[in-house]
């Protein structure tokens, strides 16, 4: 059986994706992994960090690794619980500019319980 998947309007994703989105991109690091389960896991460049102490480490990190800019530019929804952000970032990270896609899947309290990024 395959994964049934949905194109949607940015402005439909879940509250607690573009919250953790938009703390991403501001460097908030506060905000972004207060919308985290307490158990998750995110993956990011074939890394993976799991739990909130580790996720903290991992968005200091790369809070002052590069200055970029970041839009979103699609989504889609795989399921009641299964999302993908699109974003387009340009910025001095090599090659200048990627779309990267933000994949969540949320908990039962609707927080965030996994994401890989991954163009």
């Amino acid at each position: 059986m395959t994964e049934r998947t949905d194109p949607v309007d940015v402005a439909d994703l879940p509250e607690v994706v573009t919250r953790y989105l938009r703390a991403h991109d501001a460097k908030d690091v506060a905000t972004a992994v207060a919308t985290l389960a307490p158990e998750a896991t995110v993956t990011d460049d074939g890394r993976t960090y799991r739990g909130t102490a580790a996720i903290r480490g991992w968005l200091e990190q790369t809070s002052i690794q590069y200055t970029y800019t970041a839009t979103l530019v699609g989504a889609e929804r795989h399921g009641p619980d299964r999302y993908t952000a699109v974003q387009h970032l340009e910025g001095d990270f090599p090659g200048g500019q990627v779309d990267l896609r933000y994949r969540f899947v949320l908990d039962e309290q609707r927080r965030i319980s996994q994401l890989v990024i991954a163009p």
